[in-house]
């Protein structure tokens, strides 16, 4: 588990074992993720999109807490993966990371709290993700993807084609002050919740 800029998202790398039948590869391990965590995210949902070239899911995020962690791998095509610290007070505040994932041997943990978005790069693009609690509508939330305040990157030879609801999502700016984003001082609190569950 390699720990990214923003603060609470970490690549993870895993290894295959391949002989003259195949390859086996374990794609998720909950004690390995937990070791580097410090404490047990869980499982409650396994998700699968299919997306054509030029998709761009999210800037999404739950409220907070108990918000929803993420475990994030590509299956099979190409997405430029995005994690956003939307977390009010937090020392990395607006800062983004983008992660290119082509490989199902590398995936991307993002703690609850953090927004999260991708885009696909090619057709036919499976992305599986893991979350710690089952989508709850009512506590989900958004940010425009392409809002400038954000100034996230993305490629200029794909055009963005976004949801209804990704389309209408408010700037960073706006949900800030409409008072719907993660707090920071929260988003630690619970996760030294966990943390101390944990070591109970």
């Amino acid at each position: 588990m390699r720990p990214l800029r923003v603060q609470g998202a970490w690549l993870s790398e895993t290894r295959a074992f391949t002989d003259d039948r195949g390859e086996f590869h374990e794609l998720y391990s909950g004690p390995g993720l937990s070791g580097a965590l410090g404490y047990e995210p869980g499982v409650a949902q396994v998700n699968r999109s299919v997306s054509r070239r030029g998709v761009l899911r999210g800037v999404h995020f739950a409220q907070m807490p108990p918000s929803q962690a993420k475990y994030v791998t590509c299956l099979s095509g190409a997405v430029l993966d995005v994690v956003v610290d939307v977390r009010v007070g937090s020392p990395t505040y607006r800062a983004w990371e983008a992660v290119h994932l082509d490989d199902p041997h590398h995936s991307l943990y993002i703690e609850a709290g953090l927004g999260h978005a991708f885009m696909a790069l090619t057709d036919d693009a499976v992305v599986v993700y893991l979350t710690s609690r089952a989508y709850t509508p009512g506590r989900e939330h958004g940010v425009h993807p392409l809002d400038p305040g954000l100034g996230i990157v993305w490629p200029d030879d794909v055009r963005p084609v976004l949801s209804e609801k990704d389309r209408t999502a408010p700037t960073l700016a706006e949900a800030e002050r409409r008072g719907l984003l993660p707090v920071y001082d929260d988003c630690v609190a619970f996760h030294r919740t966990l943390r101390g569950q944990t070591a109970a």
